[in-house]
Order: structure tokens, then C-alpha cells, then sequence
């Protein structure tokens, strides 16, 4: 009896029938490439980033557009640099997406990381960010009957400090210990901050996002450190097209400063009331949280999506100035694969 064949040569279609097969298997990436149309970045991305001149002899830089999608397919798997360094050289998915043929050279993990630090130093995400959404709502993507805001916890890798360095940091100062060592320091967050909710300690950022109630397209977004409480990045958030709109948000929200910040905003109060020890909420309260609640919870869907889709919400970087500009790439990043659902409706 002849053995099972298991290996066959070469044929020059193999390539085309893989790719096949992964479109038959449902590539996400080849979706996003159908849904986006990734030139549209192509003049802000070359506007900012003007290329300096290395000489005679000096290397070409690689393709501004195929970099960028590089940092989008970071955020939806959630790679490190070298994760996605090894990734592209091994995925055939990857590759299609970034439209690359095995004879192509790949960018190295620090071509990857210099190219983030350039976006993040010219604040090229957030203008990429709003170029993006005024494609929603061009497209009626963006209804504006309602605006929902709340925030998430974004980890970062704990640090290891000791309480007075802690005590330190927690005021704005940077430890002597660090300052006498530079590559101590520049492994060190001093811009996260430890916050516990429930019984849960998280150390990090946060990303508040404002979204539209009927969409759930994020139209704003707002990243500090994860101290910070969800209900101050209210104001910041809040602009002139959201009056005359409801404002949904949970208990968190509740105060009169907050309030305060509605009525400027002139939006309809629709925060879920909270209880407090000896008046609890009254069964009519009770009943109009949930109704508030239906419309409220939308917002969850998103922080669930990256929670879940994307991989988690955990990053590697180090200060609040790289945090921004990665949670912006993942906001965007969920806003791209919102507006491929979107359209399918």
C-alpha cells in the first residue's frame, strides 16, 4: 500500500488558491481593505511627514499608506513591534493586506516603532482620527439623536517601584533613583497611575470615548492617566454638535458640576440617578435607569469589541503622550470596522 502523499511541488497557481482559501475562511483584513479605502490617509500622511533627505546612496522610506496599515493591523491583533515584524513574514493575510509578495522587503520592528514616533510626535493620529470620521458623516454614519460617553481602563505593564518612589511620582516628580540612572528611566511610566475599582486594581490609562447613541461610531475621544474620575472628561468632550441632543451616561456621571456641564451644552439629561445609603432609588427611578440604560448600554459594545475582537485593552508604551496616540489608533482602528458593519446593513 502507498503512503499518503503529503508534500507535492511548487505550482505556480498554490499562491492564489491559499489566498483563496482564507477568503473562503472569512480574512477580516480582506474585508477591511474591500470596506477602506486606505489612500484616502495618503496626502496627510505625506503632508506630515515630509521625507528628509539621507544623501546620495541613502534607502528609500517605505510606503507611508503600507505603514500606516501596519499600525492598524497592530491594534486589531494587538502585536508588539517584533510581533508584528515576525507576522507579516509569516501571514499570507498579512501580506495580501499590505499588498506584499514574498520577494518584497518587510519593515523590521524598529522601522515600525520610528515610524509610530514620527505620527505620534507631528499628532498625526488625532488629524488621521477626525479625517476619518468626517468620512462618517459625510456618509450619514453620524446621525446626532443622542451622544453617549464613558471610559475604560487601558493596561500597561505594571511597574515595580518602591512606596516613596511611588509617593514621588504620584506628585509630579521624578525619583532620584530614576534621575541617577537614564536607563532606568526610560523604562519608567511616571505619567500612569494605579486606580481600583471594586475589589480590582488596574494600572494605566484610560480612554473616554463620546459615541453615537444610534451608530455607536466614536466621534471623540479623550485619554488620561487612569486615576483620573470618568465624569471630568465630560467638558472636554462635549461640543457644539451635540446640542440639543440627549446625553446618556451612567451613574459615574451624576453631580451638580456635572449637570452644569449639560445645561452649557444644552443637551436633555438622560444620566442613569443613583442611590445613596438611606434613599434608595424609588421603583419610578428604578424604571426610567433601565429605560436610560437600553440606550446607554451601546456604548459597552464598543469597549467589548476591543476587549474581545481587538485582543484586549493592553498596551505596551511608555507616557501618556505614546498611550494617546496608540488608544487613537485603536479607536480608529474600531471605527473602521464599525463602518464596514455599518454598511452591510
Amino acid at each position: 500500500m502507498k503512503p499518503f502523499k503529503r508534500h507535492r511541488d511548487y505550482g505556480f497557481w498554490d499562491q492564489d488558491i491559499r489566498l483563496s482559501k482564507l477568503s473562503m475562511l472569512g480574512d477580516p483584513l480582506e474585508t477591511l481593505s474591500k470596506n477602506i479605502d486606505f489612500e484616502m490617509f495618503r496626502d496627510i500622511l505625506e503632508e506630515s511627514l515630509q521625507n528628509e533627505s539621507k544623501g546620495q546612496g541613502g534607502r528609500c522610506p517605505y510606503d507611508y499608506v503600507m505603514m500606516f496599515k501596519i499600525l492598524i493591523l497592530q491594534r486589531y491583533f494587538n502585536l508588539s513591534d517584533n510581533q508584528v515584524e515576525y507576522q507579516i513574514n509569516d501571514r499570507m493575510s498579512f501580506m495580501r493586506f499590505l499588498d506584499l509578495s514574498i520577494a518584497d522587503d518587510i519593515p523590521d520592528s524598529k522601522t515600525v516603532w520610528h515610524f509610530r514616533e514620527r505620527l505620534t510626535d507631528l499628532g498625526v493620529v488625532e488629524d488621521i482620527f477626525a479625517l476619518f470620521l468626517k468620512l462618517l458623516e459625510d456618509k450619514g454614519m453620524v446621525l446626532n439623536e443622542g451622544k453617549i460617553i464613558d471610559a475604560s481602563f487601558v493596561e500597561v505593564p505594571r511597574q515595580r517601584n518602591s512606596r516613596v518612589e511611588n509617593e514621588q511620582i504620584k506628585e509630579g516628580n521624578i525619583p532620584e533613583t530614576f534621575k541617577a540612572n537614564a536607563h532606568k528611566l526610560s523604562q519608567k511610566d511616571t505619567d500612569a497611575r494605579w486606580t481600583k475599582k471594586n475589589t480590582l486594581s488596574d494600572f494605566g490609562y484610560k480612554d473616554h470615548v463620546k459615541t453615537d447613541s444610534k451608530s455607536k461610531v466614536i466621534t471623540k475621544y479623550l485619554v488620561t492617566d487612569a486615576s483620573v474620575h470618568d465624569s471630568q472628561a465630560m467638558e472636554p468632550l462635549l461640543d457644539e454638535k451635540d446640542r440639543n441632543q440627549p446625553f446618556y451616561a451612567d451613574s459615574a456621571y451624576v453631580g451638580e458640576p456635572q449637570e452644569r456641564v449639560i445645561e452649557k451644552n444644552l443637551m436633555e439629561n438622560q444620566v442613569c440617578e443613583k442611590g445613596y445609603r438611606g434613599h434608595p432609588l424609588r421603583d419610578e427611578q428604578k424604571a426610567n435607569n433601565k429605560e436610560k440604560s437600553h440606550i446607554r448600554s451601546r456604548i459597552e459594545h464598543i469597549f467589548g469589541f476591543m476587549e474581545n475582537s481587538m485582543n484586549a485593552m493592553y498596551i505596551q508604551c511608555i507616557g501618556i503622550k505614546r498611550a494617546t496616540a496608540i488608544i487613537g489608533l485603536m479607536n480608529l482602528t474600531y471605527n473602521m470596522y464599525r463602518y464596514g458593519q455599518l454598511r452591510a446593513v
